[in-house]
Order: structure tokens, then sequence, then C-alpha cells
């Protein structure tokens, strides 16, 4: 692959992980105003969620090695997992997204189970990708038997 070509991928992959955070961000963000009784979400609130999942992605690539599509998920992975929820409450916090301290606690919870479901979802597809090349790679191996 090309220099540019392998950008391209980085660039996708931290586009791809920063709609799957901020949806699941928005998404509690927003059952929790619900819950509440207010039917009004703050575009102001949504801008940083937005920046700040962009921001991590490319934090979680250049940093922490990409850390939830990785093989297996250890101490230092566990330790990731927790230094993000961590940035990720500290700014919830800091920009007011949520009205109690309670609902912060429920709020870093949260995040970490998005963030072990993302690293299996992951998994799964590494797991699928890799049986569908196998695969491939057999069907093409028959052809050159039966070619030569």
């Amino acid at each position: 692959m090309t220099r540019l070509e392998r950008s391209l991928c980085k660039e996708i992959g931290i586009e791809f992980k920063a709609c799957l955070y901020f949806f699941c961000i928005l998404f509690f963000y927003c059952v929790c105003r619900m819950v509440g009784g207010d039917w009004n979400a703050s575009i102001l609130h949504m801008t940083e969620m937005i920046l700040l999942t962009y921001g991590m992605g490319y934090f979680q690539l250049f940093c922490l090695n990409n850390f939830d599509e990785g093989e297996k998920l250890g101490v230092r992975e566990v330790f990731y997992i927790l230094l993000c929820v961590g940035i990720y409450t500290l700014v919830a916090w800091a920009c007011k997204w949520f009205d109690s301290s309670l609902l912060l606690l429920f709020f870093a919870l949260y995040l970490c189970l998005v963030y072990v479901c993302a690293f299996l979802v992951y998994k799964v597809k590494r797991d699928l990708d890799s049986k569908a090349l196998n695969e491939e790679l057999k069907e093409f191996q028959e052809r050159n038997k039966e070619v030569s």
C-alpha cells in the first residue's frame, strides 16, 4: 500500500470510531435528558461531543496503539479504557453535559461497557474477515490446481 492509502485507512478508521463513540455518548445524553423531562438537546454539547470523539480517535490511534482494536484485553488495555473513560468523564463534567454527579458516574460506567463492546465487535469482525480470507485463499488454491 502507498503512504496515501495507509493514511486514508487510518482516517477512515478514526472517522468510523468517532461516529460510533459519538452515537453512544449522544444516546446516553439524550436518554438522560428525556428521563429528566427535557426533550431538548444542546447543540453546543453535541459539538463538544463530536470534537472530543475525533480527538480521542487520534489519541487512541497514535498514543494508545489503537487498543480497542487489539488482539487481547489485558492489563494495559484496561488501563487505556479507564484513561479514556476518565478523559470523557472529565470533559463531560467540565462542559456540564449532565446535571448531577450520579449521572457522571453512570456515564463513566456506561463508557466502560461501550469500550468493552467495541473491543468485542472489532474482535468478531477481525475473526470473520480472517475466516473469509482463508476461504478465498482455499478457493484460489483449488482453482490454481485445476489450471495446472
